[in-house]
């Protein structure tokens, strides 16, 4: 484990940005996470068990505007953060298209894009992008080349 100054989820998305435009949303929870890691996990696990939905501070403005959304994530136990599913069920997301992409240590997408196939029910979920973490700031070419092809 080591702390890096910016998150590899984070990184992915701004190598997206850089290939295809578009505007940055990120998720925040009201009740922030503990910066211990292990901490950290006991309380992501928890969320999971319980399929809490944690608040979250903000929502995108006039999300409902775009017509294709680039949904990042860490993989947190086999599937998005919570917060994810907090975000996402808000709205309607019919006739949209969602590309998910995620940054992990070995797990790949786990059932990320099953779970956001059944909470974006009517959009179309594109394959999804899992970049290992620990190669994410050397993965550009690949990220944007990927992204390019998915919209």
């Amino acid at each position: 484990m080591k702390t890096i100054a910016k998150g590899n989820t984070e990184r992915v998305a701004e190598f997206i940005h850089d290939a295809v435009g578009g505007d940055f949303f990120e998720v925040d929870t009201v009740k922030p996470y503990s910066e211990s890691y292990m901490t950290c996990i006991e309380e992501t696990k928890a969320e999971l068990r319980a399929k809490a939905h944690p608040e979250i501070k903000a929502y995108p403005d006039n999300f409902e505007d775009y017509d294709t959304i680039f949904v990042g994530y860490p993989n947190w136990w086999g599937t998005m953060p919570m917060c994810m599913f907090t975000l996402l069920e808000k709205y309607d997301l019919s006739g949209k298209t969602i590309i998910p992409f995620c940054t992990n240590e070995g797990s790949g997408l786990g059932s990320s894009e099953r779970d956001l196939k059944a909470l974006c029910k009517g959009a179309t979920v594109k394959a999804g992008l899992s970049v290992h973490g620990a190669e994410a700031a050397e993965s550009e070419s690949k990220i944007a080349d990927w992204a390019k092809k998915s919209i």
